[in-house]
């Protein structure tokens, strides 16, 4: 194999994982799997996920579940729903492992937030910044106490 062929196959396996993180940007509430998300690309569910993580650090189900929990947030920070229904409009289908994984990522459960949230006044703040201080931290780096909304 030559480098330029090499470096052909990259660009075009970089392509494609860009395709799957796209998909799951898109339809992170729908339910999604390893799996249809290789199928989408033409990939085994494994090499996918080794590929990914390569590109990207995290694997696809982590991904996934990050942009859950962004989205979480933002609706739990506007305050008209309750932990339960946030869970399902993410897509999440239990609520066990949704509030484990946002209490991973964020550093307290749900409710906790949501409760800050509606006592932090987060009208105070414009919403892209409010998305950028309180954006989730991946691989378990979230603090335990003194997390703060705004």
């Amino acid at each position: 194999m030559t480098s330029a062929s090499t470096s052909s196959q990259h660009l075009r396996d970089l392509a494609l994982l860009r395709r799957v993180r796209d998909r799951i940007d898109r339809e992170f509430a729908q339910p999604l799997d390893v799996e249809a998300l290789a199928r989408g690309v033409h990939l085994s569910a494994g090499h996918l996920s080794r590929q990914f993580r390569a590109a990207y650090g995290e694997s696809p189900y982590s991904y996934l579940m990050t942009r859950r929990i962004e989205r979480a947030m933002t609706l739990l920070r506007r305050g008209d729903l309750s932990v339960t229904e946030v869970c399902f409009a993410v897509g999440s289908s239990s609520l066990g492992t949704f509030s484990t994984r946002f209490t991973e990522l964020v550093g307290m459960a749900p409710s906790e937030y949501a409760r800050r949230a509606r006592t932090a006044g987060s009208g105070e703040l414009p919403s892209c910044v409010t998305k950028q201080v309180t954006r989730p931290i991946r691989n378990r780096e979230a603090p335990a106490t003194g997390v703060h909304l705004a």
